[in-house]
């Protein structure tokens, strides 16, 4: 039994990936922004605490000492109105995290959550590891930052990157595109307005996602190293609408609503996943179509 420590363990991810160490008798603590008034499966206890505050953070991790950390806190909503914001928690919220690991020397492996946005705008082929970071908006200028933050920090911390491409899944918010669609469904809504329909993700499956992880944090193998968490198959937002109204029953309208279209979007994100399964033999358990009838209740 390992002691894991999961920043961000109140948000969508986290309550996934705490469910799933705590299932495999992990003792599991977390860190929120705030005190978490909705319990999380699996924790052990949790502590609040801003990522901007450098030495309350150092007081946690100098207290819990844990073996392993997954680092999922960030702000992950790509169009988040304030910019500073987005680079204060991602960025300086990281280097303060990795500041506080290293004095504590306790962690055999830290997992860094990054973005499969820091690829940018590519119009075709399965993207690897090796292709290098295009950002075209700030929040993935502040994953490639702290990635780049990261490797002041190699030397002294067991480090592994995930780059997780699109994941959803029951529990995340309606800011983003599929739970948003499947809000309006659950409602019986007649119509939706939807932003750019003209592109192509590669989704997973947050149960998919959080297996990856788990399955990172304990391979010594995998230690300052970079992986791509996705499925390898490319659908698009037209399909994804499509299989929605097929597994549900119930028809809608879909307008493009001018307000909610992204100037710098990414058309099409599809990941190459050799390399994860090389080194953990995991493939996705999930299907798409598996995971829209899990949020429809199907």
């Amino acid at each position: 039994m390992s002691r894991i420590l999961i920043t961000g363990v109140d948000g969508f991810t986290g309550r996934h990936l705490t469910a799933l160490l705590a299932s495999q008798g992990h003792e599991v603590f977390g860190i929120s922004h705030s005190p978490i008034t909705n319990p999380v499966e699996g924790l052990t206890a949790t502590h609040a605490c801003d990522l901007t505050d450098a030495q309350g953070l150092k007081e946690i991790i100098a207290q819990l000492q844990p073996d392993k950390v997954a680092h999922l806190a960030a702000i992950a909503f790509v169009s988040h109105g304030v910019v500073e914001d987005i680079y204060r928690t991602n960025v300086v919220g990281t280097r303060n995290l990795l500041e506080a690991l290293s004095a504590a020397k306790s962690a055999d492996a830290v997992l860094l959550a990054s973005s499969a946005n820091i690829y940018g705008n590519r119009v075709s082929g399965a993207i690897d590891e090796n292709v290098a970071p295009d950002p075209v908006n700030d929040y993935a200028v502040s994953k490639v930052s702290m990635e780049y933050v990261a490797k002041l920090y190699e030397d002294r911390l067991p480090i592994i990157v995930a780059r997780p491409f699109n994941y959803t899944g029951v529990g995340q918010s309606i800011d983003f595109v599929i739970p948003k669609i499947i809000d309006h469904v659950l409602r019986k809504a007649e119509q939706i307005e939807l932003g750019n329909l003209d592109v192509a993700r590669d989704f997973s499956d947050v149960r998919d996602v959080v297996l990856a992880y788990a399955a990172l944090l304990f391979k010594p193998q995998a230690l300052r190293q970079v992986f791509n968490i996705c499925s390898g198959t490319p659908h698009s937002l037209g399909d994804v609408i499509a299989s929605i109204k097929e597994i549900s029953g119930h028809d809608f309208d879909v307008t493009v609503n001018p307000a909610f279209v992204r100037k710098n979007e990414v058309k099409m994100l599809w990941g190459d996943r050799t390399k994860i399964e090389m080194l953990s033999g995991q493939r996705p358990v999930y299907t798409l179509h598996d995971t829209l009838a899990w949020m429809l209740g199907r």
